[in-house]
């Protein structure tokens, strides 16, 4: 089989879908099967493409969009259509497309299926309707535009859009009316989804973590420390919560050790916060690093912060720390109720006093367990890679069997 994968952004920019979608490829050839990503091109400076990945990345034209260049736009066009077509003649044909973007990614994707008159999996990763309130007042308006675009790239829907979806939900439920099968990354956003009128079945395919990684740090020793250690990943946004995080150690006074990885346009700012609440003796900053480094971070740690609210569609981290024995301190309760194992901690509320109560209650756990506090692996294995692959070749399958399957 020959999956063509299309997406917003380019595999090796940072994000966790970015991460699934480079874990997911590696599984399905390993499985036997072609895969081919098509995403916009990656305009950061630092970035050489490994040649291994030159048969199954396709870079189309874009543009950066943001001031770091990690991240582009490739706008659905003719051009683009042809840039595609371009780039598969000489490949197997392709079987199935799957979008693993609900944008740009989406749009193009949907035109190449028509052309190449195969069926289409969508896995929809984005609260669009969460993300865009969180960023502008003007979301009404905004989402009135994506429909738009929509529109003047692929017509009107082909299939059924519930009447009850508005908004955002109403952009996604007209990309989603063209699928063969609709997916989410985890339960939570699947209710909201179904709830919010965008498919009626909506089912789950996790982003799952790469087996060989996970078995090598398991084996690993982790490193002495004096007191314990704590982690933060993720993009250093508004929505992420770092600011708040950042206020919630100062409150807590947790005798902790923490280390920010990421990057993002806040990162100034939390440098800036972290100098102003006299944090630097505790809290370090030690920006974006390649996946395989923040995993061995993860593993390292005595538990990992997850502190976004209503915002993520699964939240990645906190799987591949399950998966890493690493319990998880959880804001978003949606979230610690998708991985459900144990030890775990959750806040009260969304407030940054209740974050710096539960840090404080976390600490001192871990203090008294001396870094024995961990997570057994059978309560995680499911979150493999390996596991999430074969749910994701039935997906395959039963959209290849066309409707009613």
């Amino acid at each position: 089989m020959h999956v063509l994968i299309v997406t917003d952004q380019h595999p090796d920019s940072l994000g966790g879908a970015q991460v699934a979608i480079r874990a997911q490829r590696r599984a399905l050839e390993l499985a036997g099967h072609r895969v081919t990503i098509a995403a916009p091109a990656l305009h950061r400076p630092d970035y050489t493409p490994d040649p291994a990945d030159r048969e199954a990345y396709v870079a189309l034209p874009s543009r950066a969009i943001t001031r770091d260049r990690e991240y582009g736009l490739t706008w659905p066009s003719a051009r683009t259509d042809r840039a595609l077509a371009r780039a598969l003649r000489g490949r197997p044909p392709v079987d199935l497309v799957h979008l693993e973007g609900d944008f740009w990614g989406a749009l193009i994707g949907l035109r190449a299926a028509r052309g190449l008159r195969v069926p289409v999996v969508h896995t929809l990763h984005n609260n669009v309707d969460e993300g865009t309130r969180a960023v502008t007042p003007l979301a009404p308006l905004v989402f009135r535009g994506l429909r738009l675009w929509r529109m003047l790239a692929l017509g009107r829907p082909r299939g059924a859009v519930d009447r009850a979806a508005r908004g955002a939900w109403r952009y996604l439920a007209e990309l989603a009316a063209e699928a063969s099968v609709v997916a989410a990354p985890s339960r939570h956003f699947a209710a909201q989804l179904m709830r919010r009128g965008v498919a009626r079945e909506v089912v789950v395919t996790r982003n799952g973590v790469d087996d060989a990684l996970v078995a090598a740090l398991r084996e690993a020793p982790r490193s002495e420390r004096a007191r314990p250690r704590l982690v933060w990943l993720g993009r250093m946004s508004h929505e992420k919560r770092v600011l708040e995080f950042i206020d919630a150690i100062a409150l807590s006074r947790a005798d902790a050790d923490v280390t920010l990885y990421g990057a993002g346009l806040l990162l100034p700012v939390v440098q800036a916060r972290i100098a102003e609440l006299g944090l630097t003796d505790r809290v370090t900053v030690a920006g974006p690093v390649p996946h395989a480094e923040a995993l061995a971070a993860i593993h390292d740690a005595d538990a990992l912060v997850q502190t976004s609210v209503g915002f993520e569609t699964q939240g990645l981290t906190p799987f591949e720390a399950a998966v890493l024995g690493t319990p998880t301190i959880f804001c978003d309760p949606a979230i610690a109720a998708d991985v459900a194992v144990h030890p775990a901690w959750q806040t009260a509320g969304s407030s940054v006093s209740a974050l710096a109560q539960t840090l404080r209650e976390a600490v001192d756990a871990l203090g008294r367990a001396g870094g024995e506090l961990r997570v057994a692996p059978a309560e995680a294995n499911e979150f493999l890679q390996s596991a999430q692959s074969v749910r994701l070749l039935e997906v395959y399958a039963r959209a290849l069997a066309g409707p009613g399957a």
